[in-house]
């Protein structure tokens, strides 16, 4: 087989694997607290003809080597943990995050998931939980059924203000974790990251302590995809993909023209 086909194979699979990472950042630019991705490539093993160095003659060497490549391919999707934009939505229980850290989430088996997707509301018994599937969040906190309004802190302490009483009631503490390497993070789906042994152990710390962001209540954290910067990767990928087509299709006429003359 023509070198040249193998190689432009490769070049069509990890172009086609870019694309389908680009499609899935475009397919939630409005997922709230989704954090964008981006494909990793590396070129593959090189067929070496010539050493870089190679005796020429007694006295001389060769200043460069002759070495065919064997093609590309994608080698790991990496996370892009910047801040998203902020939007006001004046939800008592919607969350926002400014800065590093992320919500603790308890998982039915008893595990723990993480997220920046802070639309939280209330179960029957008052918890607050996840929105789609209804997961508590950890530590866990209970809103009174005859509360008023709440109130959460900069600082993540969760009050209330009841029925005949002046002062607000705290019934609750919001934490936030953080991890060395939050690239590492495995995600999940359902806006949720689990731990690997890459991201480092989850480290719990007060919300605006050093190291951890600040909350804020009544706003949530959009995607941090920009449509604009994604339309250029796709059209790049797209015509990197055209160029290896092209590339298979011009192999393919010198062989034609080969098998036809010979």
């Amino acid at each position: 087989m023509n070198p040249a086909l193998w190689i432009s194979k490769t070049g069509l699979d990890a172009q086609n694997k870019d694309i389908a990472v680009i499609s899935n950042n475009l397919a939630n630019a409005s997922t709230v607290g989704f954090k964008k991705s981006r494909a990793v490539f590396e070129d593959l093993l090189y067929q070496n003809i010539n050493q870089p160095g190679g005796r020429t003659a007694q006295d001389t060497e060769a200043p460069s080597g002759l070495m065919l490549g064997a093609g590309t391919k994608v080698v790991a999707t990496q996370k892009i943990h910047t801040q998203g934009d902020m939007i006001t939505t004046d939800n008592a229980l919607d969350l926002m995050i400014q800065g590093e850290g992320f919500f603790e989430i308890l998982m039915p088996d008893g595990s723990s998931a993480y997220s920046r997707n802070g639309q939280f509301t209330m179960d029957e018994e008052g918890n607050m939980v996840t929105p789609g599937a209804g997961y508590l969040i950890q530590p866990q906190v209970t809103i009174p059924e005859d509360a008023l309004s709440i109130i959460v802190s900069q600082d993540g302490e969760v009050s209330v203000t009841l029925q005949g009483q002046a002062d607000p009631a705290v019934v609750g503490q919001i934490n936030l974790v953080n991890f060395v390497n939050p690239t590492g993070l495995e995600p999940i789906g359902q806006n949720l990251f689990t731990e690997t042994a890459v991201s480092g152990a989850p480290q719990e710390g007060v919300p605006g302590l050093e190291g951890y962001g600040m909350l804020v209540q009544g706003a949530l954290e959009t995607s941090n995809v920009n449509t604009t910067e994604e339309l250029v990767n796709l059209i790049e990928s797209q015509r990197v993909y055209e160029m290896n087509s092209k590339v298979i299709s011009a192999v393919d006429q010198m062989l034609s023209y080969i098998n036809q003359q010979l």
